[in-house]
């Protein structure tokens, strides 16, 4: 070693000559599995997890809706925080179905005393819209949802995140390498809480051998795992919402949009799409993959909550890409599993404003709504009789972000 190195770095000298990594702690020996049961992230209860990541009092704590209506953490966890005597909570999910009425009990005894969502359903939603709460809900859309988190306009403190799959670090996914049955496909509402909220617990009911890859999740944002018998039922991820209509009617209208589509000039090689959960809107997926075949041209990604009609056209090379923020039913999450092109997104990646997003890559979207006024101003959330029946989602965010926005709804 150069002298006059050695004189200008102080005890660079001692350093060579006993090595850079003496002092260190000695190199574990045991194998993996020893290793694993004494260094990893699993509690023995979800108690224990709420303790930990320090729940108190007014904070605000957040879950995601992969699980539809089949999810079963909302209610597992919001119980278990009574049990506890916490009060004064806001409830941040990234949405509420009917599964979730018994939240009712918990906001009227004060468990639950604010909600920010993207939508409500149900008898939830009947009651909140009859005055239930003191406080009114924040409904954000999907994008409006990431931004707010992002900036810390939403701050979560404790995110609860159901999972069909983890390994001891946390690596989380939406389905599980060697059950098909248990899926709820992509985790993307799931990944913007995970990666700003101060504490994540994990629950899952399938514990996988390290490393649980790929993930939606990585262990890097998650705190702690609880192993619990159940987080959901996958058949629940199917809802009315997302329904094969043989509607005449609603054919009849998708037929129409398909054809609206193609006239405006957005019916392309190489165009990008999204559909929309109604009815109408899935079965005009229908209508275009006839026109695809016809005339011999592809999509170049299909992007949002994704079915499987959408993941068969993948499977069959008509569209080349899928992003998938939401799988809406158990052939899309298998999808996702077995198909290198079909990639889950966050919220964030899907439809923040703060950054360029997927949505203002679109060409068209195709929607369903509640009610559409003279001047087309459309509202997806309240019936005619002011009753929350629905969710925002991701309507605000494709429509501002799509070159061609087309609304499907029956004119009676």
């Amino acid at each position: 070693m150069d002298a006059q190195l050695l004189t200008q770095i102080p005890h660079l000298e001692e350093i060579a000559h006993r090595g850079a990594f003496s002092g260190t702690p000695e190199k574990h020996t045991e194998n993996f599995l020893e290793r694993s049961s004494r260094e990893n992230k699993i509690l023995p209860s979800l108690e224990d997890a709420i303790r930990a990541a320090g729940l108190k009092d007014g904070m605000t704590i957040s879950f995601h809706h992969h699980f539809r209506g089949g999810d079963h953490v909302v209610n597992q966890v919001v119980e278990k925080l009574a049990e506890m005597g916490l009060k004064n909570l806001t409830l941040a999910a990234s949405s509420l179905a009917a599964v979730h009425a018994p939240l009712i009990r918990h906001i009227k005894s004060g468990v639950i005393t604010h909600i920010e969502t993207s939508g409500l359903r149900g008898e939830l939603a009947e009651e909140i819209s009859r005055g239930l709460m003191d406080c009114p809900v924040v409904f954000r859309s999907h994008g409006g949802r990431a931004a707010a988190i992002r900036s810390g306009e939403l701050h979560i403190d404790v995110a609860f995140l159901g999972a069909p799959s983890c390994d001891p670090y946390g690596n989380a996914n939406g389905y599980s390498r060697d059950d098909e049955h248990m899926a709820c496909g992509s985790m993307g509402y799931a990944r913007t809480d995970a990666e700003y909220a101060d504490k994540v617990v994990v629950l899952t009911n399938h514990l996988v051998r390290y490393p649980n890859a790929p993930w939606a999740i990585p262990e890097d944002n998650v705190d702690y795992i609880v192993v619990v018998d159940d987080i959901g039922d996958p058949k629940g991820i199917m809802s009315g919402a997302t329904r094969y209509t043989k509607n005449p009617k609603e054919l009849l209208i998708a037929q129409t949009a398909a054809q609206v589509i193609d006239a405006a000039g957005y019916f392309y090689d190489g165009f990008s799409m999204q559909m929309g959960s109604g009815g109408a809107s899935l079965a005009a997926a229908r209508f275009l993959r006839e026109m695809m075949l016809e005339r011999n041209i592809r999509c170049r990604f299909a992007l949002g909550g994704i079915t499987g009609q959408i993941a068969a056209m993948h499977e069959e090379g008509l569209i080349d890409r899928v992003l998938d923020v939401q799988s809406f039913d158990l052939d899309a999450a298998m999808s996702l599993k077995n198909n290198r092109f079909h990639h889950q997104i966050s919220a964030t990646y899907y439809a923040s404003f703060l950054s360029a997003a997927a949505v203002d890559q679109l060409d068209f979207v195709i929607l369903s709504a509640l009610e559409i006024d003279t001047d087309f101003n459309v509202n997806v959330l309240t019936g005619s009789d002011g009753v929350i029946r629905g969710a925002i989602g991701g309507h605000p965010d494709t429509a501002a972000g799509a070159s061609l926005s087309v609304v499907v709804a029956p004119l009676t």
